[in-house]
């Protein structure tokens, strides 16, 4: 064996950081392994967006406020900008089918104590004139923000390494984990054996490829997104928003009109993020295409297609880059945060989704906290990995 650990952490993305800094800041000897670079999965091909709107209301959108509030600490305890900018958020309504649905949606967001409010369009124009004609209103979020996703997982690696001893071993491929009595015993890669009692599937998109290491069926799989960066320019809208279709593609597909349509097909939904650096982030889409991840052209030109019929200014600006990346989609739209009772030792932290970004804080705390047996921070069996018991496990 090269070493012993506490735990190692499989994923550098924005999951598998906050998880390995808050192990490491517990005072455990924690490694942290990425095949690639840090964030060189879907948390380097994303938007930052730390929302709660486009979450279930309820437990979903809970854990969202509350890795908010954990972000707003984060900002002053981690030794690297996150960027975090706490803008607000606007829903984009097109239909009274919209209308209605979101309407519900705020209702029982704020019963579970969300803060919103509907804009009706007379108010939403005076505040945006630059948004395309013919919407019904908005929803408004003023507590919703955005990260840059990137600078999270230096943030958290950066100083769970020089203040609290994390081993970080980027390029390296994790290829078997070895059990002894059915429980964890080490971790394999191809530069070496580590001796721990405790790994993290932090993989992602990839987390099955890790879970079949140990003879488990994960259900999550690639569901890829593309995003648009346009040109530095002067502010197009005082805040981030999206549509309201993004919800609706998202959690109840079968409200769609036209299931034949390119919108329809790879979930096109208009999404604005302003960033830091003055350029605009553009989505987005929503499409299972295994592992894929090169720009498809008639995607990107629906994504503009769509972003100017909300912000017809767009016309007139340069598209820079494009990208696209690979989220962790499960089944039941929820992350799975647990041990595996079938092998001891083995945890999973992945299955976020589009959502791994705004909820990496309360994931992480949460996970140090399960492996430690220390109080969680939430109730964790709505993210326990017992509710897919049935399944055909390896």
């Amino acid at each position: 064996m090269e070493k012993s650990r506490d735990v190692v952490v499989i994923g550098g993305g924005v999951i598998g950081t906050a998880t390995a800094y808050y192990l490491a800041k517990s005072g455990l000897k924690v490694t942290l392994i990425e095949k690639g670079d840090l964030a060189a999965g879907a948390s380097g091909s994303c938007d930052g967006e730390t929302c709660s709107l486009d979450h279930a209301p309820g437990f979903d959108a809970g854990l969202a406020n509350m890795s908010r509030g954990l972000y707003q600490r984060l900002v002053h305890e981690l030794m690297f900008d996150i960027e975090y900018r706490q803008y607000g958020m606007l829903v984009l309504i097109e239909s009274e089918k919209e209308r209605d649905f979101m309407l519900d949606r705020l209702e029982k967001h704020m019963r579970n104590g969300l803060p919103g409010r509907y804009v009706e369009a007379d108010e939403l124009y005076r505040r945006e004139p630059l948004l395309g004609p013919g919407l019904l209103g908005a929803l408004e979020s003023p507590v919703d923000g955005a990260v840059q996703p990137m600078n999270v997982c230096i943030a958290f690696t950066k100083t769970a390494r020089e203040r609290y001893g994390l081993e970080v071993r980027l390029h390296e491929t994790v290829t078997d984990i070895k059990l002894e009595k059915g429980r964890v015993a080490s971790v394999v890669t191809e530069k070496g054996e580590i001796s721990t009692a405790a790994v993290v599937n932090c993989a992602g998109a990839w987390a099955p490829f890790i879970g079949e290491m140990v003879g488990i069926d994960i259900p999550i799989k690639p569901r890829k997104g593309q995003l648009v960066v346009v040109e530095p320019t002067a502010p197009l809208l005082s805040t981030h928003c999206f549509e309201a279709f993004y919800i609706v593609n998202k959690f109840h597909p079968e409200l769609a009109n036209d299931p034949n349509s390119i919108q329809e097909k790879y979930g096109i939904a208009f999404s604005h993020e302003p960033t830091a650096s003055g350029t605009t982030l553009i989505g987005g889409s929503r499409a299972f295409k295994g592992y894929d991840t090169s720009s498809d052209i008639d995607v990107v030109q629906a994504i503009l297609n769509r972003a100017k019929r909300f912000i017809p200014a767009l016309e007139k600006l340069h598209v820079i880059r494009t990208y696209s990346g690979l989220r962790p989609y499960c089944e039941d739209h929820i992350s799975i945060i647990s041990p595996v009772s079938e092998v001891p030792g083995y945890y999973i932290n992945a299955g976020a989704e589009g959502d791994g970004v705004g909820i990496a804080p309360v994931a992480g705390l949460l996970m140090s906290q399960l492996i430690q047996g220390h109080e969680p921070i939430v109730d964790p069996a709505p993210l326990s990995w017992d509710r897919f018991k049935g399944r055909n496990h390896g």
